[in-house]
């Protein structure tokens, strides 16, 4: 440990020596102390207990403060400095200690006192701080700077280390920020991605439908608007489909720029956008509708062709005192587009009662669903999930079906809403669970995947409910998976996160099914007890087409990798797509590439199996079609 010694009397020098000589008296440490103190050499080591010590001597100020700058200058920068107050010629004590605490902030500085013209107030505001700034009165004792100095040199030497601590500390910090801010941009591109199209950069039909919804919990009267382009396909087949793209861009454009004050515009497929502003009633909402359509009509310059415009209006006006669901006030917008399609095209209509078949058939369903299990129209489908290494078929999701004797089958979309309107849900899913775990007594070792909705979720003792059907069937808990999505969640997400530690202290998989569309995706993955994501099929979708979606889908993966999560990509449909996930380090996948969902003949084979061959026979999937634009024109 280096100490400075600052002092002009040659009487101290072997007070000075004394004082930092080795308790065994060794006469060579003291001749070369003596001689370091009269000038004939620099630095001198010694030894005071378990402490070495390097004195470094200066007979005036200015020698002092430059040694302090060579000290720095080399790294080996001095612990304490002794300083008499009083040294005439040149600079005195109190500018010395000035000048030293200017180059070195840390220094531990010692004001040896006799008489001065200078009060202990004076020189601490001089060289302050005042924790670094001691004092020793003349004549001193051996032991008061033997002390002095062993107690400072270890206090610099704390300092010293606590610093390089705080200073390690702050990098990981800003290692740790700037990990967190670049998760923080995916999961902001993802929810982008996710919420908006990509050809017009408008909000798409996710975005449209939670916006409904907000609104419908409002005490706003509002509308509801479906518009669609008249005679696109035309325009498609004609031009081609970079010329279609342009018209809608086009005409986003203008719907934007002509949708009343705090509206909203969205693509919902295809052709086809969504409408959402206030309104004070029926008549004024036509009259909104009539103004944009006349806005979409007239002649379009499109790569460099003319292109005659129009488009045709559904429209229905909510008001604060009916029931205001948001999938039936878009399906009656849109039933009113079809009116005004079957009307000729280029008209506005506004939802009336009577057009409403679909009301009657909606009651038929409920009625019928019902009794669905009595009669056993309910049946289960079966898709592989296949592991990435060796696309062995490790688990199955379950896909509830229904093939009605008076209607058909039913698909999923259209009957799971109006039972999970209802009480109805509960009893299917019951169903499906009870089905579920008995399949799995006849498969080797794969896990089934049961699919559970939000009121699902938020039923009463749910926990007991599942734990108590999947040991009466016998079945480990490891091999069911609970897929839940970010909406099953969000509303009571303190609640949530004690039911899924509950189900993943009793061995239960827990997936996020769509992962990347909520608005909290990367606070549920911290917060909630997870075993694997599920990317939604979007991305999936766009990684051949946007470069934005095969980054994202990169992102998760990794996100999911390094917090030690599984990664299931759903919706995969080809080659292509098999490459790129596996490349990327995707854990699980699953989609039509593989399989279809399968019926329980098939799966069996499957499971037995364990691996899928080209002959594999799937069955129709859930009645909505894989593809398609939605256009109405």
């Amino acid at each position: 440990m280096r100490i400075l010694i600052v002092d002009d009397e040659p009487a101290m020098h072997d007070s000075y020596r004394r004082s930092f000589a080795p308790v065994s008296g060794a006469v060579g440490v003291l001749d070369a102390m003596a001689a370091e103190l009269f000038g004939d050499d620099d630095v001198a080591p010694v030894a005071e207990a378990d402490m070495a010590f390097a004195l470094t001597h200066a007979m005036q100020g200015l020698d002092g403060v430059a040694a302090i700058e060579a000290s720095i200058a080399s790294g080996e920068r001095y612990a304490v400095a002794f300083i008499d107050v009083r040294m005439p010629p040149g600079i005195d004590g109190k500018e010395t200690a000035k000048r030293i605490r200017a180059l070195d902030p840390d220094i531990n500085l010692v004001i040896v006192t006799g008489y001065s013209d200078f009060s202990p107030l004076e020189i601490s505001r001089a060289a302050g701080p005042a924790d670094k700034i001691f004092y020793i009165a003349k004549p001193f004792e051996v032991a008061e700077v033997t002390q002095t100095a062993t107690a400072l040199a270890h206090r610099w030497q704390v300092d010293r280390e606590l610093s390089d601590a705080r200073d390690a500390l702050a990098k990981q910090v800003v290692q740790l920020e700037e990990q967190s801010h670049e998760l923080a941009a995916n999961e902001s591109r993802a929810i982008h991605i996710a919420n908006h199209d990509s050809l017009t950069e408008a909000p798409n039909r996710l975005a449209f439908r939670r916006a409904l919804t907000d609104r419908a919990r409002s005490n706003a009267t509002f509308a509801v608007a479906m518009l669609d382009l008249d005679r696109f396909k035309l325009v498609n087949d004609t031009l081609g489909h970079l010329a279609g793209d342009e018209l809608i861009r086009a005409i986003c454009t203008i719907l934007q720029d002509s949708v009343p004050v705090g509206g909203m515009v969205a693509r919902l497929g295809g052709d086809e956008f969504g409408l959402l502003f206030d309104s004070p009633g029926a008549e004024a909402a036509l009259m909104e509708c009539e103004r944009i359509l006349r806005g979409c009509s007239g002649t379009f310059k499109v790569l460099g062709n003319s292109v005659q415009g129009g488009a045709s209006i559904g429209v229905v006006v909510s008001s604060p005192l009916e029931t205001r669901d948001p999938t039936d006030l878009m399906r009656r917008a849109d039933l009113a587009l079809n009116d005004a399609k079957r009307d000729g095209r280029g008209v506005a209509r506004l939802f009336d009662e009577g057009m409403d078949e679909n009301i009657r058939l909606r009651r038929a369903i409920e009625g019928g669903l019902s009794l669905a299990i009595e009669k056993g129209e309910l049946s289960l489908a079966y898709q592989p999930i296949v592991a990435r290494e060796g696309l062995e078929v490790v688990g199955f999701e379950a896909l509830l079906r229904w093939n009605t004797e008076d209607h058909g089958p039913i698909s999923p979309a259209v009957f799971i809403p109006i039972a999970e309107e209802s009480n109805l849900i509960h009893e299917l899913g019951d169903w499906v669970l009870d089905q579920s775990l008995a399949v799995l007594q006849g498969w080797p070792g794969q896990y089934i995947s049961v699919n559970f909705s939000p009121r699902q979720f938020r039923r009463h003792n749910f926990v007991g409910r599942i734990m108590e059907n999947v040991q009466r069937a016998g079945i480990d808990p490891q091999r069911v998976q609970i897929e839940i999505t970010e909406t099953a969640i969000f509303d009571d997400a303190d609640r949530a996160a004690e039911t899924l530690y509950k189900l993943r202290q009793m061995g239960f998989r827990i997936a996020l099914d769509d992962f990347g569309t909520g608005y909290s995706s990367l606070y549920n993955i911290r917060k909630f007890a997870l075993d694997c994501l599920k990317i939604d099929r979007s991305f999936i979708d766009g990684m051949g087409r946007e470069r934005e979606s095969a980054a994202i889908v990169q992102s998760i993966v990794h996100l999911g990798r390094s917090l030690g999560l599984g990664v299931i990509a759903e919706g995969v449909e080809t080659e292509a797509q098999v490459q790129a996930l596996r490349v990327a380090g995707c854990s699980h996948l699953q989609g039509y590439y593989f399989s279809r969902p399968v019926t329980l003949e098939i799966a069996n084979d499957i499971a037995e199996r364990r691996y899928l061959v080209d002959e594999t026979a799937g069955i129709e999937d859930d009645g909505v079609p894989k593809s398609g634009n939605g256009t109405h024109g």
